[in-house]
């Protein structure tokens, strides 16, 4: 069974509301044989990582950047796992009241240096989550998932 790994940092109800949308998505009854694991950024190990094929990335901006905590996972991870996950696909979900782009660089920039493939378009929001925003998560998380269905 495939393994989809869902790392997140959510603490804010507009952070937390998108987390859910995505793993809605990602449980979808109609992708099957994909299990869908979830840990938070702080708690999330290099075997998590290791054992995942795909994987969802979801932090609010911070000042301009992701959170530190998915940075602090990112640290964590990022040697044990840099030869063995190149290419699985990944995406992300990114809140922030404004000024988010130097986090999405950031998730950019240690995703390529991974060798992760972008496999669905970021959903980025600004402000508080309107149902299409929240729709696109659910999509997002159906998304990912079912490019690991068997």
């Amino acid at each position: 069974m495939a393994r989809l790994l869902i790392v997140h940092h959510t603490p804010s109800p507009y952070t937390q509301a998108m987390f859910e949308a995505v793993v809605a998505g990602a449980t979808d009854p109609e992708i099957e044989g994909v299990e869908v694991v979830r840990r938070a950024a702080l708690a999330v190990t290099a075997p998590d990582v290791l054992a995942a094929d795909g994987y969802l990335l979801g932090t609010p901006a911070n000042l301009g950047y992701m959170s530190g905590a998915l940075k602090h996972a990112f640290d964590t991870f990022y040697y044990p796992c840099l030869d063995s996950t190149r290419g699985r696909p990944y995406g992300l979900f990114l809140h922030g009241n404004e000024g988010t782009e130097g986090a999405e660089k950031g998730v950019t920039a240690i995703t390529t240096g991974l060798g992760w493939v972008q496999t669905a378009d970021y959903v980025i929001v600004s402000g508080k989550p309107a149902k299409d925003d929240l729709q696109a998560c659910w999509e997002l998380g159906a998304t990912v998932a079912a490019q690991l269905m068997e």
